[in-house]
């Protein structure tokens, strides 16, 4: 069987089919005004709750449906029909605030926290990353010490996706000493005392806010301690997992939708009396464009199937690294053809290929950057002796 059939059963093609019609009716419309005002707004992850579209990929015990595929999916049709990945950042960043909540199990953190996620009632947002430490997860600074029932939170988080509008933000702290081991996750939500942030302008996603957070003094109860003290690094890697394979996914979208976009451009845009879509440098440029994504999107949808059924027989973290940066290198040369094939329409605000272009960039740096992907599968070839 191919990795492709799952994606393709009767169930899958009606959530294509409505995922494409949320779409087409309450996102394109909107998209361009999204992107001037910086951020998606709240009735947008209401409808989606609504639909069912939030719940995808986490368990049923916290509220969830489907699996893993289905998210993915989710996110492909939604580039496929309009959309951006901007908007996946801003709507889906539940994927990467909350699966840690929803995977340690308490019963009272996934009914305050996950279960009005889900439901579009809330919005959570991740916060590791920080002013002195990206990449180096394990150098994080951000200090949370016990005093009674109470964490005390000092420090400061940056490029937090969904930073400025989340209500609940599941923190890397440290509460240990230095290193991996001195890591834990806390759940801290924005209103509480002590708790500051100021938006950040991007290059690219600018209808998916982005925040840097101070805490100053913030007093959490310990109860929003995600699992044990001192596994936060652990929790954080194992989620890192379907992060990097979303970030996979919406890159050979990404390259599938400007493919799509420049065949209709070529074919309506005459040059010298005829159609682009006649001249050869055009058409081979377009199907090495074509190539491409295709070659992503197999690639990446055989590497998902083989993590999502835990597979024994593949060293499924190496592939990983391999499938985002195999999908990214593709979305990367392909917007920019297309942008270049656009000519001078390509290069105006507001043409969906630019946006593409300027969204694009991010994802070779989200979810661990490809040097870091290299890094992954250097070390793991045996390079290290």
């Amino acid at each position: 069987m191919s990795a492709h059939d799952a994606w393709a059963t009767p169930e899958r093609r009606a959530l294509r089919e409505l995922v494409a019609d949320f779409t087409v009716r309450e996102v394109v419309p909107h998209l361009a005004r999204w992107e001037d005002e910086g951020a998606l707004p709240r009735a947008l992850h209401e409808r989606a709750g609504e639909l069912g579209l939030l719940e995808l990929g986490f368990p049923a015990a916290a509220g969830g449906a489907g699996e893993h595929l289905d998210a993915a999916l989710v996110t492909e049709q939604l580039i496929l029909s309009g959309g951006s990945s901007g908007v996946c950042a801003g709507l889906f960043t539940h994927g990467i605030g909350v699966p840690h909540i929803a995977a340690a199990g308490d019963p009272a953190q996934i009914d305050r926290f996950v279960r009005p996620v889900l439901a579009g009632r809330a919005i959570a947002s991740l916060g590791v990353t920080e002013p002195g430490a990206g990449s180096d997860v394990a150098a994080i600074t951000t200090r949370a010490v016990r005093d009674g029932d109470d964490y005390v939170v000092d420090g400061a988080k940056t490029f937090i996706t969904s930073g400025t509008r989340a209500d609940l933000v599941t923190t890397a702290v440290r509460t240990g000493g230095p290193g991996h081991r001195g890591l834990s996750l806390l759940v801290i939500e924005t209103d509480r005392a002590g708790v500051s942030r100021s938006r950040l302008r991007k290059m690219g996603w600018h209808c998916s806010d982005t925040a840097e957070l101070h805490f100053d003094g913030v007093r959490v109860p310990a109860a929003n301690l995600v699992g044990a003290e001192g596994t936060g690094f652990r929790q954080i890697m194992v989620n890192f997992a379907a992060e990097r394979l979303s970030l996979a996914v919406q890159a050979y979208a990404t390259a599938q939708r400007c493919v799509d976009l420049t065949v209709d451009w070529v074919r309506r845009r005459t040059t010298f009396g005829e159609p682009l879509a006649r001249r050869q440098l055009v058409r081979h440029q377009i199907a090495e464009m074509a190539r491409e994504a295709t070659v992503a999107r197999t690639y990446v949808r055989d590497v998902f199937a083989r993590w999502q059924a835990g597979s024994p027989d593949t060293d499924v973290v190496t592939e990983l690294a391999m499938a985002k940066n195999t999908a990214v290198a593709a979305c990367d040369a392909v917007v920019d053809r297309a942008v270049q094939l656009h000519g001078g329409m390509g290069y105006m605000h507001g043409v969906e290929v630019e946006r593409h272009y300027r969204d694009a960039r991010i994802l070779g740096i989200g979810g661990g950057a490809t040097e870091i992907m290299d890094e992954v599968v250097a070390g793991r070839l045996g390079l290290d002796g």
